[in-house]
Formats: structure tokens, sequence, C-alpha cells
């Protein structure tokens, strides 16, 4: 391992340490450890400018400028660059007026410039170009608002009032979101990085195989599990779409479907992960924190929902199977011989799912299940983590949660300009301007901005910058705080599935080796959960919790999977035999009397579907039996 490596596993690795640590301080009484003021629970002002700091420390070591040269050496002055400016914001005395009435002094306004830009060009390194330009042009919008039209002015601010704003106080870059970055997030992200390096994340892999493998399809339908399971826990689709398509893409590819194909069914499944309890990847932490809700009560309302578009996605991969004539994987092990193997890697799951449900926090149940991955590892002889695993664990979960952490201090920039000059005001009065007072109106709105934000922001930096600009125009126009959130949450995750710009399925296109637009057109058909799931929310009692009871739910559950079904036969043209035209337009029209928000509508778009799937079963035995 040469110099710079080791360089990166001891930063990375104590920054892991440190993130482990600070949720355990908090439980040690206050005089009872030493050196308190370094190694005890630190305030947010102390944590959240200390963990930014680090990441980006570490960022410029994992991202460089260049390989070599002389290019090497900017990033080592940027790292130390960034030490002094997060030294000079630690010594800040925020309860000092002077910087309110004369401004920042020179070094602290220096600071806080550095940050700004190692902020901006760490994101252009880790997460891409547009990603520094959003933050960049929110910069500039509070720094030059005055100069635009009426319809979107706001007052000037100087350039230190938006550093003093930024850096200096709890509501910019070192807003909440770095904060749900640097507690709950991370240690989820770490915990995640513990699954992959003990096996717990191949065990999973190898548990979908064994149940889906041997049925029509097999490959795509346990690629569909294993991403459920796997996207979930590591945040990010696109990656998901990488690590799990790596194995079963090739798998379908020799099964028979397309290329185009493969990649749509792995980038429709991985995008579902983010939206899968119990993590659901970093968004619904975010979520939790902006509505006030336990963290337990959204994985509780996400579980229906969640369970519906994996349905979706299922449904779709065995319509495509059957209709092609695939069979089954011969050669699969049994479900119990996969268990028997791995099944110590099920407890840390259970373990983390029981305690998030109890409302217990995430922060704390985050560290509890890396904790838990590491004993269960122990039970059996041959899956025992080792030092070097240990090691390569923390590595892996702080340089993973270097793009994420870099997008939440992109994110609170652009939620503290949406502050400081009432942007957010105006956006939602426009909202609810052009919708007219239709909320069906104002959701395509939504889905148009998640689109467009989603083309450049990764989902989480999506939610929060959604859920800040258009959450209350959902509100005003009647919706719940928590389903309007719950509503962004999923058209944020649009953008990985949706041309022209479909990350995901871009990714997977990659690794089957097809034509990234057919990709995208597939994996946009297999995901169309991701749009109606949310209508259905609006407009009927999907989630859990609240005034809705579990008889409401279940029926609204209904309505939904009959939608979900009859656009599945729509798009297909196929249910048990293919579909003639006149029948494809009688599905078609059952999922439009289903998505409408009138009982007796939708009744009768239920008796319709029956019957399209009953004659449609007869054709199918009718043709076999001449």
């Amino acid at each position: 391992m040469n110099n710079q490596a080791w360089w990166i596993v001891a930063v990375a690795g104590l920054l892991s340490v440190y993130q482990i640590w600070q949720p355990i301080a908090g439980f040690v009484p206050p005089g009872l450890m030493p050196f308190e003021s370094l190694l005890g629970l630190q305030p947010a002002t102390y944590f959240r400018p200390t963990h930014l700091s680090w990441i980006l420390c570490l960022g410029f070591l994992v991202y460089p400028l260049a390989p070599g040269g002389w290019r090497r050496g900017v990033d080592y002055a940027a790292i130390a660059a960034v030490l002094w400016a997060a030294w000079r914001i630690l010594q800040f005395d925020y309860q000092s007026l002077d910087h309110l009435l004369y401004g920042l002094n020179p070094a602290d306004y220096a600071a806080g410039l550095i940050i700004f830009a190692a902020v901006l060009e760490m994101a252009r390194r880790s997460v891409g170009m547009v990603m520094m330009i959003i933050g960049g042009v929110f910069l500039l919008y509070a720094l030059f608002g005055n100069y635009l039209p009426d319809v979107i002015a706001t007052r000037g601010f100087s350039l230190e009032r938006v550093v003093r704003f930024q850096i200096y106080t709890g509501a910019g870059i070192f807003g909440a979101p770095i904060g749900i970055a640097a507690g709950a997030v991370f240690s989820f992200v770490l915990f995640g990085a513990f699954l992959q390096v003990t096996g717990a994340g191949k065990f999973l892999i190898d548990l979908s195989f064994a149940v889906a493998g041997r049925y029509r399809g097999g490959p795509a339908k346990a690629s569909v599990l294993a991403s459920a399971a796997m996207g979930s826990i590591s945040g990010s689709a696109i990656a998901n779409t990488v690590t799990t398509g790596a194995l079963t893409i090739p798998m379908m590819k020799k099964l028979g479907y397309q290329p185009a194909e493969a990649a749509g069914i792995e980038a429709g499944a991985s995008t579902g992960g983010q939206i899968m309890p119990p993590i659901m990847g970093a968004g619904a932490f975010v979520m939790a924190e902006f509505t006030k809700t336990p963290y337990g009560d959204i994985v509780w309302m996400s579980l229906i929902p969640a369970g519906l578009y994996f349905l979706s996605v299922l449904l779709y991969v065995h319509l495509i199977a059957v209709k092609s004539g695939f069979k089954g994987m011969a050669d699969v092990s049994g479900i119990w011989p996969v268990v028997k193997e791995g099944a110590q890697y099920l407890l840390p799951l259970v373990l983390i799912t029981g305690l998030l449900l109890q409302n217990y926090s995430p922060v704390l149940v985050g560290v509890a299940g890396c904790l838990a991955v590491v004993l269960a590892s122990l039970l059996r002889a041959g899956h025992r983590i080792r030092l070097k695993g240990l090691v390569e664990a923390l590595r892996m979960g702080a340089v993973l949660a270097v793009p994420i952490s870099v997008d939440c201090a992109v994110a609170g920039l652009v939620v503290g300009t949406i502050g400081q000059t009432g942007v957010g005001l105006q956006f939602t009065e426009s909202v609810v301007s052009l919708s007219q007072g239709y909320l069906w109106l104002a959701l395509v709105l939504v889905a148009l901005a998640a689109l467009i934000l989603g083309m450049g922001l990764p989902a989480t930096a999506a939610y929060i910058v959604l859920s800040v600009m258009t959450g209350p125009a959902l509100v005003e126009l009647g919706l719940a705080l928590i389903t309007a959130h719950m509503i962004i949450f999923w058209l944020a995750q649009t953008s990985n599935v949706t041309p022209p710009i479909a990350l995901a399925a871009f990714a997977g296109a990659g690794v089957a080796g097809a034509p990234p637009m057919r990709a995208a057109v597939e994996a946009f058909k297999l995901a169309n959960g991701l749009f109606v799931i949310p209508l259905m929310m609006a407009y009927s009692p999907l989630l859990l919790g609240g005034e809705n009871s579990w008889w409401d739910v279940a029926q609204a559950a209904f309505f939904t999977l009959l939608l979900i079904v009859m656009l599945g036969i729509t798009l297909q043209r196929f249910a048990f035999t293919h579909l003639s035209r006149g029948w494809c337009l009688l599905a078609g029209s059952c999922a439009v009397l289903l998505l409408l928000p009138f009982a007796q509508l939708r009744m009768i778009g239920a008796g319709l579907s029956v019957l399209v799937l009953v004659m449609n079963a007869l054709d199918h035995r009718r043709s076999r039996t001449t």
C-alpha cells in the first residue's frame, strides 16, 4: 500500500471512529470523561463543522485534482486551507454581537469563503459539475437577485452578509441537511459498509436467487428482490444498479432478456430501494427531521406503498418473461441451504428494523447495527471478520459518505438561500397560482420540477430542495404535511429512470452494453409506480397512520394494485395471453377510472378490471385446448 493509500485509510478510519464515538459519548455523564471538551459529545455548532471539514479533507485525498505532479500539491494546499478555516469557525464567538453590528472580521470572513469554495469544488469532483453549478447559481441569486425581474427578484445581499448567514448560523451550509448527513445517514452508510465487508450483502443476493431464481424470468425477479434489500442500505440507486447489476444483468441477458430490458429492470428495482423500509436511503431521515415525524412512523407509512411499487416491477418482469416464453434457472440453490449458511446476517437486519419501529434514535440504531454485524460474523467460523476487514469497513463507510455529505452541504446552501431571500414563499405562491387551485395540476408541476432538478442533483438533495420550495404549496392545497413530503420524496427518485437524463438507467446500460436511451425508456415503463403511487397517496388513504384505519388503507391498496395491473397489461398488451386492441383499450380505460378520486368511478373501474382479467384468462384457456 503506497503512502497515499495509507493517508486515506487513516483519515477515513479515524472519521468513522469519531462518528461512532459521538452518540456513545452522549451516555457518559458530564464531568466523568477525560478531555471532555475534545472527546465528549459535541454540540451541533462544533460537530457539524468538524464533520464537514473532515469530509472535505478526505474528499481532496479520494478525488484528487490530478494523479500526481504539481496539481497534487493544490489538493494538499486545499486541505491546509480547510483545516485553518475549520479552526477559525470552531473558535467563533456566537455570543458576541460584534459580527452583527460591524460584520465579520477579515479572518472569519476568509474562513467562510474557503468553506464555500471547498464545498462547491468537492461537489464538482464527487457528484458532478451540475451540482456545483446549482449551488453557485443560488449563491449568485442571493448576491444579485435585485437585478432580476420582479416575479423572482429579491433584495441583493452583500457577500459578507451571505457568508455570515450561510456559515455562522444554523440555517445554511451547517444547517439541518448536513446535521442529518453527519448523524443518521453516516451511521447507516457505515452499517452498509460492514454488511459488504462481512459478506452479508452477498448473502442477501444469494437468498434472492434462491427464492425467485427457479421461476419464469428468475434472474430478473431475483434482481428485483436483491435490489429491494440492498438498495435501501446502499443509499444510492446508481451504486446499487452497478453492484447488483454486475451479477444480475448478465444472467438476465443469458436467459433471453434484451440488454435494454435487463438494464431497465435493474435500474427500476434499484431505484425502488430508496423507498424501501427500513432504511430508505438518506432522504427518509431528512423527512423525519423536516416533518418532525418519528422515523418509525415513516417506516410504517412506507410499507404498503413500497410493497406496491415492487409488486409493480415484479409484474412487468413476469409479463415480459411469460410473453417471451422464458424459463427459470436450472441450477439454483435451495432456500434452506442459503439461509443455513448465512442466517446470522438476518439478525442485524431484524435488530435495526425493530429498533427503528420502536422510534429509537436512528444514529444509535445505525451504530448498534454496525456492532451487530460484527458480532453476527463471529458466530460462525469462516465468516469471522478480522482486523483488516474492520479497517476496510471503516474506510469504505467514510469514503462512501463523502458525496452524500457534500450533497447535503450544497443542499444546505440552497435551503439557506431560500430562507435568506424569501424566494420559497414566492415559489409557493407561483405553484398555487399556476395550478389554479387544482391539486393534480400542482402535482404535475412538482413532478416536472423533480425531473429537472434530478438531472443534476442526487435524489436526497433534490428532495431537500423540492420539499422546501413546493411542500408548503401542496399543504396549502389540502394535503397533510407528511403526505406532501412523502409524495415529494417519491417524485425526487424519478430522475433515476426518466428520460432524457435517467442516471440509474444509464449506469445499467453501461453494464448491459445497451443503448442508454432505450434502457431509460424500459426503466421508465417498469418504474411508472413512482408517478402512479404518489397520485394515489394524494387522492386515497394509502399511508398508514394518522386518521387512516387499516381498512381504509387496505381499500386504497386494493384499488392501487388493480391500477398497477391494468397499466402493466396495457403497456405490455399481455396478461395471461395477448390482448386484442379493444381489450387493451378497455384495460387502459380501467386504469384511468381507478386513478380518478371518485368512489363510484373506482368501483366501476374495479369491476371492469376483473372482467378484463377473467376474459383474458378464458382466452388463454381456450387457446391451450385448441
